[in-house]
């Protein structure tokens, strides 16, 4: 019953924002191919998972965005578990990760698109990319960020850089972890669309680009709608996740003075 009375009042903003949009769309007369009445969205959205196989779309992009998350987060992981323990990594490796960073998946996708071809291989590639660098920079804050006491305890005790990573460090990590995925899996999606822009014949990038050029605005607003979908259900099952294997950070807060 809680949730429902949180859930209500942005609820009920949207569902004003609806109507509002609606009657200004039928009062001013606003085209369709301008902006379409939410009404002629809801229609689009219906017939693209009745006719137009919008699911099997919605699949293609999922895998991509997934997969690649994936790759990215776990090259992540392990980049950054090296640049920790290894600290002469850090300043071999790390300043050419930055620089790719720096330029823009836009730019750097015709050129995966050339290497990799245009099935799912290329855009995978171009969102472990873009997943890449929110998860290396976390792990490495989350592996930095060891209480020094502890971390001298441990090395009076003996243990080697294995056990400490494997027992203080990564545990401590984990929050900061989560906080990169949590980045990393909405620019998934992000990376998905962007390759298939560039260059793919199946995928929801594809039929954004179908609908713009056949001018059919309600078609593309309701495939905005599913990319959003698509984004909502894999954070949120990325946090459920979270709340599973970090359990201790959440009781933490509560037995915080």
């Amino acid at each position: 019953m809680a949730r429902l009375r949180h859930a209500a009042l942005p609820l009920t903003v949207f569902v004003i924002f609806l109507a509002v949009w609606e009657a200004i769309i039928r009062g001013l007369e606003v085209p369709s191919y301008l902006v379409p009445a939410p009404s002629a969205v809801a229609g689009a959205f219906w017939r693209g998972f009745t006719q137009a196989r919008y699911l099997d779309h919605a699949m293609i992009t999922g895998f991509q965005a997934i997969a690649g998350f994936i790759a990215g987060s776990l090259l992540g992981i392990a980049i950054g578990a090296m640049v920790v323990v290894f600290p002469v990594a850090e300043r071999i490796v790390y300043p050419y990760i930055v620089a790719l960073q720096t330029v823009p998946k836009v730019a750097v996708a015709p050129l995966i698109i050339v290497w990799f071809g245009f099935g799912i291989e290329s855009k995978i590639v171009i969102v472990a990319l873009v997943s890449l660098f929110p998860v290396l920079v976390n792990v490495i804050a989350g592996l930095k960020a060891v209480d020094q006491d502890r971390l001298d305890l441990m090395s009076a005790l003996g243990a080697t850089r294995w056990q400490i990573m494997r027992y203080l460090r990564l545990p401590n990590a984990l929050p900061f972890v989560f906080a990169g995925l949590n980045t990393a899996i909405v620019f998934s999606v992000i990376g998905a669309i962007v390759g298939e822009f560039v260059g793919a014949n199946k995928g929801i990038g594809f039929l954004i680009l179908q609908a713009n050029f056949a001018l059919d605005i309600a078609a593309a607003f309701a495939l905005f709608v599913v990319l959003s979908i698509m984004g909502v259900t894999m954070h949120a099952t990325l946090q459920w996740i979270q709340r599973k294997v970090v359990f201790w950070s959440r009781a933490e807060e509560h037995f915080r003075p």
